[in-house]
């Protein structure tokens, strides 16, 4: 502590990060490599404390990358916060509003601004919700990114050209982020990195170590080669999200459950119905909301929300995926049916336990802290959204803890890895100066930032392919993951690190025999371990289509 804090433009290699996690005595051992484990390692690093990640799966691989992909406060927790007086709430959607617009400025490659519209077919509905909304600019302050206004029928058909025009009076616009959520989890895991943080994913933990009664370390086993090694820490913070009560009774095996998971869906269809402006379907027959947004050249809807175990399967269930289609065609001009649906996915939920609700919809989504008699640290709950706060007030936690003089957080002002010479000419550059596809360009800026020259050096180098017809993705980005990303499976690659899984399932089926061939080259297996991966890639793939 106390110690200037150095970033580095090279990521170090898996075999670095292995043999510091099994040669060193961290302060701080994070297990979880989602948004949230990944915010924790970057803010302790960042603050001078010496950091290790674990992450049993992939980098974003759960929650984190199948959220709506949207940057918000919440306005279905404003309205909450409104009718039921609700403190918490008020506070998370305040809060989550000037993250917003943090996220926009640490990695503006990653995050744009997306107006947002609720249609209205009858006149009692006006007043409600561009009050709603006008709270909403109110809250924002000076994080307000552009004031919501009332928008008349032609103005509505104007902006969304495929709404149901029957009945619509007009709409209320108001404006969001939105994100590549797995890229920007990434990223912030390999800017702590840059900073010093020893990180690692297909690590799992099979044990908590102990001195005396508190815990000081973890046994893992690498789930790609099955060595097994221990890694010492004098703090361990679980943020494993929905599976924070797995770590916790392997402290505590009486520990009662913190955590009530909920299952969401969503679903990609072909083509862009949205033209640029999403759309927010304020109250379902259920009353919950749904989301109309455009994403990757595709459209997202989504999502569900409904009470689930964690061993309940991840793949999207019909009448899930009906569900949200027979709501779109209310709002639509146009019957989707399920021949639409290009790629749909599950995803967990942390929420906060609570016996104040039946149903997890009205469950929190704010965050807890707990310290465990032993000094394990469980953080839980949240959204993607203010991630940065979560990481922030768990430091706090590991510092007071160690009893180590107080040091604030410093990730507000870091630049996350791509952003840092970032400039929003860039996809025009790449297209000029590299000579490549205008679409491809455009991709590589808005992903990949000013990392994406990297990738040109390796189209240049003949792996300028595309894995799939119609999509941007190429033979060169699947390689920059492997080398520079620690993409270690095919699921890796065509899940987290581009996007293909999640946008069209057919797709990133073709693609998949190139990604293993690749894979293949640069980590030399086996006929065995590559029958091995093929299946394991089958059966994802399985999971992101109903």
């Amino acid at each position: 502590m106390g110690t200037e804090v150095f970033r580095k433009d090279e990521i170090p290699s898996i075999t670095q990060q292995h043999s510091r996690l099994q040669t060193e005595i961290f302060d701080l051992l994070v297990i979880g490599g989602g948004a949230t484990g990944a915010g924790i390692a970057l803010d302790a690093v960042s603050r001078g404390l010496s950091v290790a990640l674990v992450e049993a799966d992939d980098f974003s691989s759960g929650t984190s990358s199948r959220s709506t992909k949207l940057i918000h406060g919440g306005v279905r927790y404003l309205e909450k916060a409104v009718m039921q007086f609700d403190r918490g709430q008020y506070h998370l959607v305040r809060e989550a509003l000037h993250e917003r617009k943090c996220l926009l400025n640490i990695a503006p490659h990653l995050n744009t601004v997306l107006p947002i519209l609720t249609p209205l077919y009858s006149w009692y509905q006006l007043p409600y919700y561009w009050a709603g909304l006008k709270v909403y600019d109110w809250i924002s302050g000076g994080s307000s990114l552009r004031k919501s206004e009332f928008l008349t029928k032609k103005k509505t058909v104007q902006a969304f050209p495929g709404i149901n025009q029957k009945g619509l009076i007009g709409s209320v616009l108001y404006y969001d982020g939105q994100f590549n959520d797995s890229r920007m989890n990434l990223s912030i895991a390999l800017t702590a990195a840059q900073y010093g943080a020893a990180i690692s994913n297909h690590l799992k933990v099979q044990k908590l170590l102990k001195d005396k009664k508190n815990v000081c370390g973890v046994r893992v086993v690498d789930t790609i080669d099955r060595k097994i090694f221990e890694i010492r820490s004098h703090s361990i913070i679980n943020a494993t999200g929905p599976f924070s009560d797995v770590i916790r009774q392997m402290d505590n095996p009486l520990a009662s459950s913190l955590v009530a998971p909920s299952l969401g869906v969503h679903v990609v269809l072909d083509g862009d119905f949205c033209c640029g402006t999403g759309m927010l379907i304020p109250e379902t027959d259920d009353g919950r909301v749904l989301f109309l947004l455009p994403w990757e050249g595709k459209t997202l809807a989504g999502t569900t929300d409904t009470s689930c175990t964690l061993n309940e399967s991840m793949t999207p269930k019909k009448t899930d995926v009906e569900y949200i289609l027979r709501h779109l065609n209310t709002y639509l001009n146009t019957s989707l049916c399920m021949n639409d649906v290009q790629a749909s996915w599950s995803g967990l939920r942390p929420l906060v336990n609570s016996n104040k609700y039946n149903d997890t919809k009205s469950l929190s989504r704010d965050h807890f802290i707990e310290t465990s008699e032993s000094g394990l640290i469980s953080i839980t709950g949240g959204k993607w959204t203010t991630y940065r706060k979560m990481a922030e007030d768990a430091v706090n936690t590991v510092m007071k803890q160690q009893k180590k003089p107080f040091v604030s957080t410093l990730t507000e002002n870091i630049s996350l890895i791509g952003a840092e010479n970032y400039e929003f000419s860039l996809s025009k550059k790449l297209a000029t100066l590299q000579g490549i596809d205008e679409d491809i360009a455009c991709h590589l800026a808005h992903n990949y930032g000013d990392r994406s020259w990297i990738i040109c050096s390796l189209m240049e180098q003949g792996y300028g392919t595309r894995l799939a017809p119609g999509y941007c993705f190429t033979e060169a980005e699947a390689l920059y993951g492997i080398r520079y990303e620690y993409a270690r499976t095919p699921a890796d690659l065509l899940g987290r690190r581009m996007r293909l899984a999640f946008l069209d399932h057919s797709a990133a089926e073709e693609a998949a025999p190139r990604v293993l061939e690749l894979l293949k080259q640069e980590f030399q297996w086996n006929s065995s371990k590559l029958a091995t991966e093929e299946q394991s890639t089958l059966d994802f793939l399985l999971s992101m289509h109903c």
